[in-house]
């Protein structure tokens, strides 16, 4: 605090230093979207002249400042109609522009585009973005656009095989991933175990993943950040829109409260496959529902309320024995203020729930566990010149951690009603971020991020001799769980742990030309959340800890280096980026550990470490009848968990072993060769086609190496951790899209979408067990597989 005390008075009169030049003038406005008023994030607001520029923030706003003349302005966005207009700068003035969808809709997936949207000149990297066109595009399982299935085209990112929930991104676990809807954190990603999404492209605006270089305004998940924001709603006229799947269908519906002024937008989606399994005497039950909201007021031209939330829930139940539900439960209240023509604000107030049940009638008990969280944030904007701009804010996030809670379904059932000793923690977090152009060839970006974690107290915490709570057995050569020689009861109002960390970030573009130029980036950031799960992928009944007196907190060091390049005038790019990754203090898991209602958690883990790094390359067709992308990832993620032997130990008998005897092991989602290919043809205005081939390295896993006789029963002996590999994993995937011709006097349009998943029947491995063949006697693996060839149809429609 003494630091923050001596130095910030004098970094900020140091920045205020550049808004005192020459006489400049201010432009300042929002951008919209002619037909619904809905504000458009990233539109580029440029000086071909001088080649700056500026883009519009996540609300639509731009800030513009400029020395005293009359400057060419154009305005442009994928899929709108360009605005050029000359704006004379003598005085500070407001202009809001409204741009005009073009006649044929291009957006597609956004990397880098050409020079007048100044992506080769801006240093940030490691970035893809999403349109929502390109994702109901993409070809996926059963027909359901979705867009975590769409990122795993892109280089960089991976998951763990059909039917597995989450995302890995350059080697990271899927909980290593932050996720935000409207700014608030979304704990599971997944409908029905992986096969779908939790996002609604229908009420989707804009999707953003950082891979690296990632600004200090975010912290708290060491691996991405995936951006999502929802639509606003259309303040000019009623509209809706949805589909009609094979498994599941939408419904969107948005429109004014107050003309101009005031927006509403609700949409609902609902899986209804399940209500076919009693034709098949399947007394089976699996299905998904989600909700969406929004609501924007427009107070006056400085002031504007959105309230916005998500809710969703999955069912599953198998007769009426097991019944299983989970799902996600958002809302955020949201107030943007502009302060002055140059200093936008945004306050929000956010809460975050996952819940995850489970009623198991034939053992006579419910189940509930879950993570709910509070955020109060508060983000500022500083445009000081054309050429600086600053980011500042504060985050402060209050967790309740409940492990598992069991209840009896009746007084008679002999179970006893028990909770799990609940966590609570508290993350703060003060940034600065900085935007800097420090000539027409050199670009910045850099912050500093302070994250301040604490533990509180709670009901009962076991205390270990040594405060140790694993031990290792020297003659047996494992590691076991040690027994507490006893229990403390700490007020919630005490510490239990603290942890305080700077966490730094800098990324620089060096442009070479107007068509290409080379950035780099270093980025820092802590991870004071752990999801403790022992399999590839996570599942609902995964439960996240924090960090605390046993569970240090994750702290990740990035390097990237890249060269950008736009070919034939923007019409193809090349992005090419090396990485390396180290991560302290990764979590792995003594063999045997059991995760599921264990109250000792610490009792089965080890610290380790983790490293990743490799190389990807993106190559587009941005323009034509023909777009797409060939992405490829060269790359490896190691993880560590040495022994805990101090170094100048030389008693043998006190040797660690460690996890594989203390050396380097590939992690369960590490993918050695990953290879992704998109295209999109418009054969003309009625068809349009799309395809995907996916090709993968196997995943790690483990085989059995051998076995042995115990009591007349035959034991598999597993070798070293994650020695071998699942075989190879690849697939093609095509869709056809008919647009029948529209009858000029009808709002209403339609599309049907006839899709081909796995178009030749790759049996891809999701696992292979080992059993022994009851007709031979004689061992064998078995594969088991997810998807062959999976046909679908959907129809789509708007008015």
């Amino acid at each position: 605090m003494i630091f923050l005390n001596r130095y910030l008075p004098i970094f900020f009169l140091f920045i205020c230093s550049f808004s005192l030049a020459q006489d400049r003038f201010t432009i300042s406005g929002t951008i919209s979207e002619a037909s619904s008023n809905e504000t458009l994030i990233g539109v580029t607001i440029a000086i071909p002249s001088l080649s700056t520029g500026v883009t519009t923030n996540e609300y639509g706003f731009y800030s513009l400042t400029l020395p005293e003349g009359t400057y060419e302005l154009l305005i442009s966005y994928l899929g709108y109609q360009d605005i050029v207009q000359s704006v004379t700068f003598d005085q500070n003035q407001k202009l809001n522009f409204q741009l005009t969808e073009q006649a044929e809709i291009l957006e597609e997936v956004v990397v880098v585009e050409n020079v007048e949207k100044l992506d080769i000149r801006k240093p940030q990297m490691s970035v893809n973005t999403l349109a929502v066109q390109t994702i109901k595009n993409i070809p996926v399982v059963l027909g359901e656009a979705d867009i975590i299935k769409s990122l795993i085209l892109l280089p960089g990112v991976s998951n763990a095989g059909e039917g597995a929930s989450g995302f890995n991104v350059r080697g990271g676990a899927a909980d290593q991933n932050l996720i935000l809807l409207d700014e608030a954190t979304i704990f599971n990603s997944s409908h029905l175990f992986g096969f779908f999404s939790v996002f609604n492209p229908d009420a989707i605006k804009d999707v953003k993943l950082f891979k690296g270089a990632i600004p200090a305004r975010y912290g708290g998940r060491v691996s991405s950040v995936l951006e999502i924001f929802q639509k606003e709603g259309n303040s000019k006229e009623f509209k809706m829109n949805g589909g009609i799947g094979a498994v599941a269908s939408r419904l969107l519906a948005e429109g004014p409260i107050v003309k101009d002024k005031s927006a509403f937008l609700i949409g609902g989606r609902a899986s209804y496959a399940h209500f076919f399994l009693p034709l098949f005497d399947i007394d089976n039950t699996a299905y998904f529902y989600d909700l969406n909201t929004k609501l924007n007021y427009k107070i006056n031209a400085n002031n504007n309320l959105f309230l916005s939330g998500y809710f969703g829930r999955d069912v599953f139940a198998i007769s009426n024995n097991f019944e299983n539900i989970y799902g996600n439960s958002v809302l955020n209240l949201r107030w943007n203020h502009l302060f002055s023509d140059k200093l936008f604000s945004n306050l929000s107030l956010i809460y975050s729930d996952f819940y995850y049940g489970l009623e198991l009638d034939f053992v006579g008990f419910k189940w509930n566990s879950g993570i709910r969280n509070f955020n109060l944030k508060y983000d500022l904007k500083h445009y000081l010149s054309d050429t600086f701009q600053v980011n500042y804010g504060l985050n402060n996030i209050y967790y309740t951690f409940n492990p598992g809670k069991i209840v009896p379904n009746s007084p008679d059932s002999g179970i006893l009603e028990e909770q799990l000793t609940k966590k609570y923690a508290n993350e703060f977090a003060a940034y600065v971020d900085v935007e800097h152009s420090i000539s027409s060839s050199l670009s910045l970006q850099y912050g500093l991020r302070l994250s301040h974690f604490i533990r509180f107290g709670q009901d009962e915490l076991n205390v270990y001799e040594n405060d140790n709570p694993v031990i290792f057995d020297p003659f047996l050569l494992v590691y076991q769980e040690a027994a507490p020689i006893g229990t403390i009861s700490p007020g919630r109002g005490e510490q239990l742990a603290s942890f305080t960390n700077l966490e730094p970030r800098i990324a620089l573009a060096y442009t070479l030309d107007p068509d290409q130029s080379v950035k780099a980036s270093y980025t820092r950031i802590t991870q004071y959340l752990h999801l403790l799960s022992n399999t590839s992928s996570p599942t609902p009944l995964d439960v996240w800890t924090p960090s605390g007196p046993f569970v240090k907190p994750q702290i990740l060091d990035q390097y990237a280096l890249g060269y950008f390049r736009n070919l034939q005038d923007g019409e193809y790019s090349l992005e090419t980026e090396v990485f390396y990754k180290d991560i302290q203090n990764r979590i792995d898991y003594i063999d045997g550990a059991n995760l599921i209602a264990n109250n000792a958690i610490e009792q089965v883990i080890l610290n380790g470490q983790a490293r990743a790094y490799g190389l990807e390359l993106l190559f587009r067709k941005n323009e034509g009848r023909f777009k797409g992308w060939l992405a490829y990832t060269l790359s490896r993620s190691e993880q560590r968990t040495p022994g805990r032997t101090p170094s100048f130990d030389n008693n043998r008998s006190n040797r660690e072993t460690g996890i594989n005897f203390s050396q380097w092991y590939s992690t369960p989602y590490d993918k050695t060769h990953d290879i992704s290919l998109y295209g999109s043809y418009d054969l003309n205005k009625k068809w349009r086609f799309n395809t995907n081939f996916v090709y993968q390295t196997g995943q790690p896993t483990n085989y059995p190496v051998g076995q042995f006789q115990f009591q007349g029963l035959t034991v598999p002996f597993y070798g070293l951790r994650n020695e071998e590999r699942l075989p190879d994993y690849h697939r093609l995937d095509i869709s056809a899209t008919l647009t029948p011709a529209k009858n000029e006097k009808r709002n209403f349009q339609s599309e049907w979408v006839f899709s081909i998943y796995n178009a030749y029947s790759r049996m891809n491995a999701a696992a292979i067990n080992f059993r022994r063949n009851q007709d031979t006697g004689v061992n064998e693996a078995v594969r088991t597989s997810i998807f062959g060839i999976v046909p679908a149809v959907t129809y789509n429609f708007k008015f």
